[in-house]
Protein backbone atom coordinates (compact mmCIF):
# COMPACT_ATOMS: atom_id res chain seq x y z
CA UNK A 1 0.00 0.00 0.00
CA UNK A 2 2.69 2.35 0.66
CA UNK A 3 3.62 2.12 -3.44
CA UNK A 4 0.31 2.70 -4.75
CA UNK A 5 -0.27 6.04 -5.25
CA UNK A 6 -4.26 5.79 -5.37
CA UNK A 7 -4.20 4.41 -1.66
CA UNK A 8 -3.15 7.79 -0.55
CA UNK A 9 -5.89 10.23 -2.29
CA UNK A 10 -8.25 10.38 0.60
CA UNK A 11 -4.90 11.49 2.94
CA UNK A 12 -3.55 13.92 0.07
CA UNK A 13 -7.15 15.39 0.59
CA UNK A 14 -7.09 16.04 3.81
CA UNK A 15 -3.57 17.27 4.17
CA UNK A 16 -4.50 19.67 1.33
CA UNK A 17 -7.12 20.59 2.98
CA UNK A 18 -5.57 21.14 6.66
CA UNK A 19 -2.77 22.96 5.19
CA UNK A 20 -4.69 24.90 2.70
CA UNK A 21 -6.65 26.55 6.08
CA UNK A 22 -3.34 27.39 8.14
CA UNK A 23 -1.52 28.68 5.30
CA UNK A 24 -4.92 31.25 4.99
CA UNK A 25 -5.05 31.33 8.61
CA UNK A 26 -1.06 32.66 8.51
CA UNK A 27 -1.81 35.42 5.69
CA UNK A 28 -4.44 36.68 8.25
CA UNK A 29 -2.00 36.92 10.40
CA UNK A 30 0.78 38.10 8.61
CA UNK A 31 -1.22 40.98 6.59
CA UNK A 32 -2.97 42.57 10.38
CA UNK A 33 1.04 43.29 11.62
CA UNK A 34 2.37 44.06 8.02
CA UNK A 35 3.83 46.98 9.01
CA UNK A 36 5.93 44.73 11.77
CA UNK A 37 7.20 42.63 8.98
CA UNK A 38 8.12 45.33 6.91
CA UNK A 39 10.59 46.88 9.26
CA UNK A 40 12.21 43.57 10.55
CA UNK A 41 13.71 40.72 7.58
CA UNK A 42 14.03 38.27 10.67
CA UNK A 43 10.53 38.52 11.09
CA UNK A 44 9.31 38.18 7.90
CA UNK A 45 11.85 35.43 6.68
CA UNK A 46 10.09 33.53 9.63
CA UNK A 47 6.98 34.11 8.20
CA UNK A 48 8.14 33.09 4.82
CA UNK A 49 9.61 29.73 6.50
CA UNK A 50 5.89 29.29 8.25
CA UNK A 51 4.22 29.65 4.90
CA UNK A 52 6.99 27.12 2.96
CA UNK A 53 6.15 24.12 5.74
CA UNK A 54 2.64 25.00 5.25
CA UNK A 55 2.76 24.89 1.73
CA UNK A 56 4.95 22.04 1.66
CA UNK A 57 1.86 19.95 2.78
CA UNK A 58 -0.35 21.64 0.15
CA UNK A 59 1.77 20.34 -2.60
CA UNK A 60 2.19 16.93 -1.30
CA UNK A 61 -1.45 17.26 -0.68
CA UNK A 62 -2.50 17.85 -4.17
CA UNK A 63 0.52 15.57 -5.63
CA UNK A 64 -1.19 12.59 -3.93
CA UNK A 65 -4.54 13.42 -5.49
CA UNK A 66 -3.46 13.79 -8.94
CA UNK A 67 -3.47 10.17 -11.21
CA UNK A 68 0.29 9.77 -12.17
CA UNK A 69 2.36 7.30 -12.24
CA UNK A 70 4.34 5.84 -9.14
CA UNK A 71 7.31 6.98 -10.78
CA UNK A 72 6.30 10.38 -11.95
CA UNK A 73 5.09 10.60 -8.02
CA UNK A 74 8.44 9.78 -6.71
CA UNK A 75 10.18 12.62 -8.80
CA UNK A 76 7.60 14.86 -8.13
CA UNK A 77 7.99 14.30 -4.67
CA UNK A 78 11.76 14.06 -4.68
CA UNK A 79 11.68 17.90 -6.32
CA UNK A 80 9.55 19.33 -3.66
CA UNK A 81 11.76 18.22 -1.15
CA UNK A 82 14.92 19.76 -2.98
CA UNK A 83 13.23 22.91 -3.74
CA UNK A 84 11.71 23.56 -0.39
CA UNK A 85 14.82 22.31 0.94
CA UNK A 86 16.88 24.85 -0.53
CA UNK A 87 14.30 27.84 0.42
CA UNK A 88 13.94 27.09 3.68
CA UNK A 89 17.56 27.10 3.66
CA UNK A 90 17.94 30.58 2.18
CA UNK A 91 15.29 32.15 4.61
CA UNK A 92 16.76 30.84 7.61
CA UNK A 93 19.96 32.72 6.42
CA UNK A 94 18.33 35.78 5.80
CA UNK A 95 16.49 35.71 8.97
CA UNK A 96 19.96 35.00 11.36
CA UNK A 97 20.32 34.79 14.92
CA UNK A 98 17.64 37.37 15.45
CA UNK A 99 18.67 38.77 19.44
CA UNK A 100 16.12 40.86 19.70
CA UNK A 101 12.70 39.87 20.47
CA UNK A 102 10.99 37.11 22.97
CA UNK A 103 13.07 36.29 26.40
CA UNK A 104 14.74 39.58 27.21
CA UNK A 105 13.19 40.80 30.25
CA UNK A 106 13.38 37.89 32.52
CA UNK A 107 9.98 39.05 34.18
CA UNK A 108 8.11 37.69 31.69
CA UNK A 109 8.35 33.77 31.80
CA UNK A 110 5.69 33.44 28.72
CA UNK A 111 8.09 34.58 26.17
CA UNK A 112 11.04 33.16 27.94
CA UNK A 113 9.42 29.70 27.51
CA UNK A 114 8.70 30.74 23.90
CA UNK A 115 12.68 31.47 23.42
CA UNK A 116 13.48 28.67 25.29
CA UNK A 117 10.88 26.57 22.15
CA UNK A 118 12.70 28.46 19.36
CA UNK A 119 15.98 27.54 20.53
CA UNK A 120 14.54 23.87 20.67
CA UNK A 121 13.10 24.26 17.37
CA UNK A 122 16.00 25.48 15.77
CA UNK A 123 18.37 22.75 17.50
CA UNK A 124 15.36 19.75 15.95
CA UNK A 125 14.25 21.58 12.63
CA UNK A 126 10.86 21.10 11.35
CA UNK A 127 12.54 22.55 7.72
CA UNK A 128 15.10 19.86 7.64
CA UNK A 129 12.84 16.76 9.44
CA UNK A 130 9.93 17.89 6.51
CA UNK A 131 12.66 17.85 3.78
CA UNK A 132 14.25 15.11 4.32
CA UNK A 133 11.51 12.86 5.06
CA UNK A 134 9.59 13.81 1.79
CA UNK A 135 12.92 12.92 0.00
CA UNK A 136 13.09 9.36 1.65
CA UNK A 137 9.29 8.97 1.07
CA UNK A 138 9.90 10.15 -2.64
CA UNK A 139 13.30 7.48 -3.19
CA UNK A 140 11.42 5.02 -1.53
CA UNK A 141 8.40 5.33 -3.43
CA UNK A 142 10.71 5.29 -6.90
CA UNK A 143 12.75 2.30 -5.30
CA UNK A 144 9.64 0.62 -4.46
CA UNK A 145 11.27 -0.52 -1.24
CA UNK A 146 11.66 1.13 1.76
CA UNK A 147 7.87 2.21 2.72
CA UNK A 148 7.45 4.48 0.12
CA UNK A 149 4.75 6.88 1.03
CA UNK A 150 4.39 6.08 4.18
CA UNK A 151 7.14 8.13 4.87
CA UNK A 152 5.06 11.11 4.00
CA UNK A 153 3.04 10.52 7.29
CA UNK A 154 6.14 11.62 9.51
CA UNK A 155 7.00 14.09 7.24
CA UNK A 156 3.78 16.23 7.10
CA UNK A 157 3.17 15.82 10.97
CA UNK A 158 6.51 17.74 11.04
CA UNK A 159 5.71 19.93 8.24
CA UNK A 160 2.20 21.13 10.23
CA UNK A 161 3.12 20.93 13.61
CA UNK A 162 6.71 22.77 13.02
CA UNK A 163 4.30 25.22 11.23
CA UNK A 164 1.88 25.76 13.59
CA UNK A 165 4.73 25.97 16.51
CA UNK A 166 6.58 28.36 14.21
CA UNK A 167 3.29 30.37 13.58
CA UNK A 168 2.70 30.81 17.34
CA UNK A 169 6.16 31.80 17.97
CA UNK A 170 6.13 34.39 14.97
CA UNK A 171 2.81 35.66 16.49
CA UNK A 172 4.32 36.32 20.39
CA UNK A 173 7.25 38.27 18.57
CA UNK A 174 5.04 40.38 16.51
CA UNK A 175 2.81 41.06 20.00
CA UNK A 176 5.72 41.25 21.91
Amino acid sequence: MGYTAAAWADFGEALAAVAGALTGLLFVAVSIKSDLLARSPSLASRAAQTLVLFMISVLAGLLLVAPQPRVALGAELLALAVVSGLILVVLDRRAGRDGGGAGHDPADKGRASGDRLARYLEQYSPNLVTTLLVAVAAVTLMLKAGGGLYWLIPAMSASLLGGVTSAWLFLVKLTG
